[in-house]
């Protein structure tokens, strides 16, 4: 989101399209909070995760190489989309694996990271941007993503197995 205005200019659309491409990220979001209110992710949850944040790498990557302005919206449009599964799966997984008596700690460190991932976001999309331009920056982004995916699938197998949601019974005991 901070390179948009950026974008914007390397596609010529001024303002009202800088405005489009802005809003196509919560409708994106918003649609996608729907279905999945309407058809909720049950099972597995692991693979639904992995793929939302691959699938949020790949679009950012078509992002950073398109020129054209229908397929930019098209693509912030889907990689927010694929956003809202990736926090809602996490939001969800998070308290519900995380024994009782640690839950509060877990929760208010996960929210101080989560509070400031978009300002240091935006300070590393600038910085790269300065080094390699907003394409080389939003194109890294997306491949750095699409690594972490893969490599979280690999390294991590039980998250990438993960069926379903911890009911009650499977929960971690308290510590």
């Amino acid at each position: 989101m901070t390179l948009l205005p950026a974008i914007a200019v390397r596609l010529h659309v001024g303002a009202i399209g800088l405005g489009w491409l802005r809003a196509s990220s919560g409708l994106g979001a918003g649609l996608m909070t729907v279905l999945i209110s309407i058809r909720p992710i049950k099972r597995r949850v692991g693979r639904a995760l992995l793929a939302a944040v691959a699938v949020f790498g790949a679009w950012t990557v078509v992002l950073g190489i398109t020129r054209s302005y229908a397929l930019s919206f098209i693509a912030i449009f889907a990689l927010s989309a694929a956003d809202s599964v990736s926090v809602f799966v996490r939001a969800t997984l998070v308290p519900l694996a995380t024994p009782p008596a640690m839950r509060g700690r877990v929760l208010a460190v996960e929210n101080v990271f989560i509070g400031a991932s978009n300002q240091l976001g935006g300070f590393e999309s600038g910085a790269v941007g300065q080094l390699l331009g907003t394409t080389g920056s939003i194109v890294f982004g997306g491949i750095g993503t699409l690594v972490v995916a893969l490599a979280w699938g690999v390294l991590f197998s039980p998250l990438r197995r993960l069926d379903g949601f911890p009911s009650p019974a499977e929960r971690s005991p308290q510590v």
